[in-house]
């Protein structure tokens, strides 16, 4: 479980380029969701071996001044919400400006870790200029140039020194969240699993701190539920952006094992349920996805067969996924909603034995082996599963540079035919054997 870092600040001091310059570091990083709101918003980074997820709240906001003034405060109310730490970005150039001060009045009340970078420092004079910062009254500050990346390293050194330790999980139990849009039924569908208060075992104050983990015990299975849809609705916060209720699914969805994505049949697959769907992907979560409301859509146009299909390509390559049709208000299917999800936690923490393995995938590799590449023939040799949290292999060969996506995922879609990982994303790496 990674920490959550939000850099706010006004727009046009350079949010987005230091954002790209940290999600881009390195190769291993995971590319950050696009279209989440116009724009990239949310990516993975590491420093020192420390990874987190960093959120760039800016860059979305058209309007007026006043328009302005409310929409930051919109983005620093949820950074502080949300986040377990946060940039404060400025400009040394403006110098400080009254929606700076505005900012870190909102940020010196809160008793998070709050850096204050200043940017476009590029030269000695402005590292000069850059005082008049400590106005804001935040305390020291890091100078950068996100430009060039000059000093965001000790800011950096500085920020993964205060994020929470990953604290590993104590429990065994499956921790299921239920995500999506706003008004697709997930209250309601938390509703209806709990049914009457006598189901729930206890009540874990959340381990992040403000999702809420019920840990239930229903239809013999235990579980725990991380439950985005009654976190508390701050009339300041209006739902209506689209990019606050991603915000919300990407804390749920890093401290689960299996999100449940509940689709709005009426509403259909649209991209704001994919951007879901490919964070929960990307996070390598395992994901059961329940079209709702399904009572509601007319038939005769629409097939079970025909939707599934229309899912099935939009969430392409990884389309080996569950996908169930439910009612909430009839509570149809709603328990083989539980099942699905318990055996995608089964297949994601699945192992097979290595000898298994080979026995399997040598013989197919060696009747369709990968194509040569520049004239080259790549051997794979061997192959086994890593020992990580969720599925990933290795696959050891002479030239694993000249091993191309098509045939990994080839690859992969022999492992799904092989051994049950439905609904898991899995991950293939070549290596020199």
């Amino acid at each position: 479980m990674g920490a959550i870092v939000a850099i706010v600040g006004r727009p046009n001091v350079g949010k987005s380029t230091f954002f790209n310059r940290l999600i881009q570091r390195r190769e291993a990083i995971v590319d950050a969701v696009s279209g989440v709101t116009r724009d990239r918003h949310y990516g993975k980074s590491d420093w020192n071996g420390r990874e987190f997820s960093i959120i760039d709240t800016g860059g979305y906001v058209v309007g007026s001044d006043d328009i302005f003034e409310q929409e930051i405060d919109k983005q620093v109310e949820l950074a502080i919400d949300e986040a377990d730490a946060i940039i404060f970005m400025v400009d040394v150039e403006s110098g400080v400006t009254g929606m700076d001060e505005d900012v870190s009045k909102l940020l010196r009340k809160v008793n998070k870790p709050v850096f204050l970078a200043i940017n476009k420092v590029d030269n000695a004079q402005r590292e000069a200029d850059a005082v008049e910062f400590y106005a804001l009254g935040l305390g020291d500050y890091y100078t950068l140039s996100s430009i060039n990346g000059s000093g965001t390293g000790e800011l950096l050194d500085a920020l993964v020194k205060v994020l929470p330790e990953v604290e590993e999980e104590e429990s065994e139990l499956p921790r299921f969240a239920v995500v999506g849009r706003p008004n697709a039924g997930k209250s309601s569908f938390i509703n209806a699993l709990i049914g009457e208060d006598r189901y729930i075992v206890t009540d874990i104050a959340g381990t992040t701190r403000d999702s809420i983990d019920t840990k239930y015990n229903r239809f013999g299975f235990e579980f725990n539920l991380v439950d985005t849809a009654g976190i508390r609705r701050k009339a300041k916060v209006k739902e209506d952006l689209e990019f606050y209720s991603v915000m919300r699914s990407v804390r749920a969805i890093e401290h689960c094992d299996v999100c449940i994505l509940l689709v709005d049949a009426t509403r259909g697959f649209d991209g704001q349920v994919q951007n879901i769907f490919w964070l929960a992907q990307r996070n390598n979560k395992g994901v059961v996805i329940l079209v709702n409301k399904w009572d509601l859509v007319e038939k005769e146009t629409n097939s079970v067969k025909e939707y599934t299909k229309k899912i099935q390509e939009a969430i392409e390559p990884f389309d080996d996924v569950p996908i169930l049709f439910i009612s909430v208000l009839t509570k149809q299917r709603i328990f083989k909603a539980i099942e699905t999800a318990v055996d995608v936690f089964k297949n994601r923490s699945k192992k097979v034995v290595t000898r298994k393995l080979n026995d399997i995938m040598l013989p197919i590799i060696e009747h369709t082996p990968p194509p040569a590449y520049k004239g080259k023939y790549v051997k794979i040799k061997f192959c086994t599963q890593l020992p990580t949290p969720y599925p990933q292999f290795a696959f050891f060969c002479n030239l694993p540079q000249y091993v191309r996506d098509p045939y990994k995922r080839f690859l992969e879609n022999k492992l799904r035919e092989n051994f049950d990982f439905s609904g898991v994303p899995i991950t293939i790496f070549m290596r020199k054997k």
